[in-house]
């Protein structure tokens, strides 16, 4: 018996315009016909994030509900979790298109090194976005940059911000932030069973190392993230095509570890969310 793997989309990301790659969707119309693609290919979540007209990252509600909109009508199903993050961008809009009520939403519990800058999340904003999440019946995807956040995570649970089970995403392979070791990870998942129990865990490697973690969630029993967001590059030599084909990328292996792409009702029984309409 093959055990089922939600395999999380993550299609266009915050990144600057000068990053951006033709195979990156960007409008609305884009973003839903990238996210039927992989959907169609195997994946059960979308992360999204918007951009403005200029291709910076945005925060336009109307935006968030047309891709919302469009997926749950294309892909049917498919659990669909807004992104609260994108550096650069005034706190009070991050949470602005929550009030669509999305199945899930990012929430990172905490402000970390990257690059070029520090990804800011002071801890009254992360208690005033997990309250919204709440407000709305949003379940978070709690985004662990760096190892206190596991352990922040843990104290909104007691402060009754967050609900059990808690779904953690752990980001390795970010310069200044946590790197892609595959013992790092391992104990993350310890420590998470710990101080989180019955959590659901995936793990997102960024760039060059995406495979190499998808293919840990696959093996240590966690959940997988793919998408150009975190890796425009399919392999060492050549862009990615699609998003869609980053999720076959996953899919053509799972089976080598006793797994299999998650149906969209598996994931949300998974997850613990309602289904779907």
């Amino acid at each position: 018996m093959t055990e089922p793997c939600i395999i999380t989309v993550a299609i266009t990301g915050a990144l600057p315009t000068k990053e951006v790659t033709p195979a990156v969707p960007v409008t609305p119309e884009e973003q839903i016909e990238s996210t039927q693609e992989a959907f169609e290919a195997g994946a059960s979540l979308v992360h999204i994030h918007v951009r403005n007209n200029d291709q910076t990252p945005g925060s336009d509600p109307d935006k968030f509900r047309a891709v919302q909109e469009g997926v749950a009508k294309h892909c049917p199903g498919m659990i669909i979790q807004f992104s609260t993050g994108g550096r650069g961008r005034n706190p009070e809009e991050r949470g602005a298109m929550l009030l669509h009520r999305p199945d899930m939403a990012s929430l990172a519990t905490g402000s970390v090194n990257f690059p070029k800058g520090i990804y800011e999340n002071p801890p009254d904003f992360v208690d005033s976005l997990a309250s919204r999440m709440l407000e709305f019946d949003i379940k978070p995807e709690v985004e662990v940059f760096d190892v206190a956040m596991l352990y922040n995570a843990a104290n909104l649970v007691k402060k009754g911000l967050l609900k059990e089970p808690v779904h953690l995403q752990f980001v390795l392979g970010i310069p200044n932030a946590l790197p892609a070791r595959r013992q790092l990870l391992e104990f993350l998942i310890k420590e998470s069973k710990e101080v989180l129990p019955g959590s659901t865990w995936t793990a997102a490697g960024i760039a060059r190392y995406q495979f190499e973690v998808n293919q840990w969630c696959l093996e240590l029993g966690g959940h997988c993230r793919t998408g150009l967001e975190d890796n425009v590059k399919f392999d060492s030599d050549r862009l990615a095509v699609s998003n869609a084909e980053l999720v076959k990328k996953i899919v053509d292996v799972a089976d080598d570890f006793g797994r299999r792409p998650a149906t969209p009702a598996e994931a949300r029984e998974i997850l613990g969310l309602a289904p779907a309409a």
